[in-house]
């Protein structure tokens, strides 16, 4: 289940939730997860909020296009291997956490690098998606692995690859 939050209007207008949905459900598919066994909450904010969320939880006061919270860390122990699977919980459902996305940085953002703000809050997703699965971009054979993984599944949605 995909739990759509929408704390600016801006979001409801833009059509998040359907947004949502098929980037969220086209990543678990991808990695042979079954959307209908699992469950992300995404808020939909402004910039005032995810800045404040980017200093509560990652000490940098400032806002940020996406932010995630898995509900367990999945991340590989060696560095380029694919992340560890998730716990179901004993009644089968997998909680894999919570993704905050702000509506003025992704505008911003895609009109600076004139792409369709669709398909880059649907790249966006999919990235907060794939951390909430253990993926990681810091080390570099992680972040091949994410980067690659990304552009597979953005264009089964027929969204360019953004790299």
């Amino acid at each position: 289940m995909i739990d759509v939050i929408p704390d600016d209007a801006r979001w409801d207008a833009f059509g998040l939730a359907a947004v949502a949905e098929q980037a969220v459900a086209t990543t678990l598919r991808g990695l042979d997860l079954d959307p209908a066994r699992v469950e992300v909450a995404i808020l939909g904010c402004d910039d005032a909020l995810i800045a404040t969320l980017n200093a509560d939880f990652r000490g940098k006061p400032t806002p940020t296009n996406v932010l995630s919270w898995p509900e367990e860390d999945l991340s590989p122990d060696i560095e380029g291997a694919p992340p560890h699977a998730p716990t179901p919980d004993p009644d089968g459902t997998i909680s894999l956490g919570d993704i905050a996305i702000a509506y003025d940085t992704c505008a911003l953002e895609a009109a600076g690098q004139g792409k369709p703000m669709r398909d880059h809050v649907t790249h966006l997703i999919v990235h907060g998606t794939l951390h909430l699965l253990g993926y990681d971009h810091i080390r570099d054979l992680d972040a091949t692995r994410m980067e690659a993984l990304e552009v597979k599944l953005l264009g089964i949605m027929g969204v360019p690859d953004p790299y």
